[in-house]
């Protein structure tokens, strides 16, 4: 698991309109400020790159930004130092990868079946990721402490209308 694992390869419907490849890379502080930026930055990202505002894939993809963020500050925290967002995306694919400097402390891949009520204060972003990504997972980082959780969506691009 030490590199990452290809984007899913699903068919494509002939209509189904592709994204240009784009990136985003950034740090932020390892505080619940940092977090709420990165998911602000991130919904700015994915407007601007024609998901927009409003649409339930905008929602949906911001909600995991968030959830993986906040796993950033609260799971991953190493005083002083950043957690790294990455977006990218690829043919109808969107990648979402967040790194921080912890690199003791792995996440348990939860089932979708799980009880919320099973996870007291706090657990519970994790099953909303498993519940809205397509796929997500973590691998450790390769080039100093740490470790990196990642989710990939199918986007579907809104079309514009014809004139």
């Amino acid at each position: 698991m030490t590199s990452n694992p290809p984007l899913p390869v699903r068919p494509l419907r002939t209509n189904q309109p592709r994204l240009p490849w784009h990136h985003f890379s950034m740090r932020f502080s390892s505080t619940p400020r940092g977090a709420r930026l990165a998911r602000r930055l991130a919904g700015e990202r994915l407007d601007a790159w024609g998901i927009p505002y409003g649409s339930d894939t905008h929602d949906t993809l911001t909600l995991i930004v968030a959830e993986l963020s906040a796993n950033a500050v609260r799971h991953g925290l190493v005083p002083g130092r950043d957690f790294r967002l990455r977006l990218s995306t690829e043919g109808t694919t969107l990648r979402m990868e967040v790194t921080d400097t912890r690199g003791e402390k792995f996440p348990a891949l939860v089932e979708p079946s799980d009880s919320l009520d099973d996870h007291g204060e706090g657990g519970r972003g994790l099953l909303l990721v498993t519940a809205l990504a397509d796929r997500w997972g973590w691998y450790p980082c390769t080039d100093g402490p740490g470790k990196t959780l990642w989710a990939v969506c199918s986007v579907c691009v809104p079309v514009a209308p014809s004139p």
